[in-house]
């Protein structure tokens, strides 16, 4: 009787291979594609899809920096998908929110922001932690955008880091006050209770903005008892 050794066979699943291809080609592709994908050194990043966290945090914050910017008339804020590509050479992102000050409006056209973002916020996801935290960080930092919100949502984390560029165009990590409250530089005037973001419901953003805005204790009052009452 022969004796046969055992051999294991190691079965290693075959990572996906990555799309390459110019900008110019990523224009037309990205533009049949249904999900959000972005373009870095002419490789092409799919995102997976995002958890209802992920996105409702996105719409509380959208929905509140559009508010008090279009109310205060200080710019454009919007969620993705929408393209921002810097420079020529740079990699085409597309921000979970970015903020685009009246002064630069210029910048905004039908397709894409052609140039910096005044304000770019991520919100992490589990697939996006060294991208948002590292590579986005210095993307973000290199183009020019002056301030940066990092958001992280996830059970367990719950942290906001909020960044500001210094006079060497560095960002600088802004700690938020004694009062839980980050006041930003790029949108004047507005401020954020970051314990807003952490609650089992996320406040109504209507709501937010009226009491950001500085409207009369009052008038406040008065919205919550007509939101109740319909």
């Amino acid at each position: 009787m022969i004796e046969r050794e055992a051999q294991s066979i190691e079965i290693v699943a075959k990572p996906p291979e990555r799309l390459r291809m110019t900008y110019e080609d990523y224009e037309t592709w990205a533009a049949q594609q249904p999900g959000r994908t972005e373009w870095v050194d002419g490789e092409v990043i799919t995102h997976m899809s995002a958890t209802p966290l992920h996105e409702k945090v996105i719409q509380f914050l959208s929905t509140l920096l559009y508010l008090f910017a279009r109310f205060f008339n200080l710019g454009e804020a919007l969620a993705g998908p929408v393209e921002m590509k810097p420079a020529a050479g740079s990699p085409a992102r597309e921000p979970d929110i970015f903020f685009v000050a009246v002064a630069h409006l210029d910048r905004l056209g039908d397709k894409k922001l052609t140039g910096p973002a005044d304000l770019a916020i991520e919100v992490i996801s589990d697939d996006s932690v060294s991208r948002d935290l590292d590579d986005k960080f210095i993307e973000y930092q290199e183009a020019g955008v002056p301030e940066y919100w990092v958001i992280d949502p996830r059970p367990r984390r719950k942290r906001a880091l909020f960044y500001q560029a210094d006079e060497q165009g560095l960002y600088q990590l802004i700690p938020v006050g004694r009062d839980g409250i980050y006041r930003s530089k790029a949108v004047p005037g507005f401020w954020l209770r970051v314990e807003w973001l952490w609650g089992d419901e996320l406040p109504d953003p209507q709501l937010t903005f009226a009491e950001v805005a500085g409207f009369a204790p009052e008038v406040v009052e008065a919205l919550v008892k007509m939101k109740k009452g319909r």
